[in-house]
């Protein structure tokens, strides 16, 4: 057993401790506009801000857009507004996907992924026909505020990628996004300038290389993967190591590293984490240990529960684990529409003020926030 790569072997959902949690619903749709996906949640001028990609019906179709909901206590949320509506695009209505925030002096970043279909793809009714992929003008967005109410932008930020998680600074004060197969890093705090990618995918692709839902998979052909890797989240060890752990749609999580500071990465791997083909989120408590949230349960496949809080002390070995919720979801597909489905999806996850916070979609129709105290992980 490789002891440098990182797992989760003690995980077991059966003897897991269950964590005494507060919750509270932010999007519970009746009829219309049922899609909902790609959570991220901040504290900003004393409020708690979430946004979410919100479709009419189908997943990442054609007309997606980016809604947003505030809460100056976490239990009681606004009536979520468009903070980024349905836009146009060269060939139709684009596909919007809500892709994180940063802050830096006293400025609220929200990055938003777009992209659009060719004609080709589309039916009758310009929406994308399932299995049909052909994206198209793939960059990323970036809006900004400084009091958490008027909104700048968009600004195209020239970057072709759609983010899995919004930047995130090494020790260095760089920041990197979390992609796919490629992990952009500035130096600029502001997170919008001076971005330059790089990542995982071979350098033959390098001048034309795109960085989304779609393109994936062909850096996987490219490569010669036995998977397809994509949704990155990473955490930086003490000895700077950058440790990117990647969904592979398999049992297992796998992992790419840099040391050099995000620069470049290591060849990836497959780790020794479990994995039910979902997105996940890793952070660091202000204690200094390192923590997951996400769905390690491999079966049943796409399922997506229980929601496990896992926690280590190095980095590698995740020893100590909590259910942080696994009731069925109310949201099981209530209204048709393609790729449905899955109690606890995408997590991204907030520490702030003592309590670590979990926002998650649910069956990819309504959107919820869970938190508990961090004095319940004391060891």
């Amino acid at each position: 057993m490789n002891k440098s790569i990182p797992g989760n072997p003690d995980y077991d959902p059966h003897s897991a401790p269950r964590l005494a949690v507060e919750r509270a619903w932010l999007y519970r749709p009746e009829s219309g506009w049922t899609y909902s996906h790609h959570p991220s949640l901040a504290f900003f001028k004393g409020r708690y801000h979430a946004i979410w990609s919100n479709g009419r019906r189908d997943e990442d179709a054609p007309g997606q857009r980016v809604l947003m909901a505030t809460s100056s206590d976490f239990r009681n949320w606004s009536e979520p507004v468009h903070l980024l509506d349905t836009q146009r695009g060269k060939y139709g209505e684009l596909v919007l996907t809500a892709a994180g925030f940063h802050q830096h002096a006293g400025c609220l970043v929200v990055y938003v992924g777009s992209y659009e279909y060719r004609p080709e793809f589309l039916d009758e009714n310009g929406n994308r026909r399932p299995g049909d992929k052909g994206h198209r003008n793939t960059t990323l967005l970036a809006m900004t505020t400084t009091d958490g109410w008027r909104w700048k932008g968009p600004v195209d930020l020239g970057l072709p990628i759609v983010p899995n998680h919004g930047p995130q600074p090494t020790s260095s004060g760089r920041l990197i996004i979390s992609g796919n197969i490629s992990f952009p890093y500035t130096d600029d705090p502001t997170g919008l300038a001076g971005w330059r990618m790089t990542g995982i995918y071979p350098a033959t692709m390098a001048a034309e290389i795109v960085d989304d839902s779609e393109s994936f998979w062909r850096v996987k052909d490219a490569m010669g993967w036995p998977v397809g890797l994509c949704e990155g989240s990473f955490y930086e060890t003490e000895d700077r190591v950058l440790h990117m752990i990647l969904r592979s749609n398999t049992d297992r999580l796998w992992l790419t590293e840099s040391r050099d500071n995000g620069e470049t990465w290591s060849a990836p791997r497959p780790t020794r984490f479990t994995d039910n083909a979902s997105k996940f989120h890793f952070g660091r408590l202000p204690d200094g240990r390192f923590y997951y949230v996400g769905c390690p349960d491999p079966e049943p496949r796409w399922r997506r529960c229980p929601l496990v809080l896992s926690v280590s002390e190095d980095g590698l070995r995740f020893n100590r684990h909590w259910i942080l919720a696994d009731d069925r979801s109310p949201y099981i597909c209530r209204a048709e529409g393609m790729h449905k489905g899955g109690d606890y999806g995408y997590p991204h996850t907030l520490v702030h003020e003592g309590w670590l916070h979990v926002i998650i979609s649910r069956s990819k129709e309504a959107v919820e926030a869970i938190r508990f105290p961090l004095a319940a992980l004391e060891p």
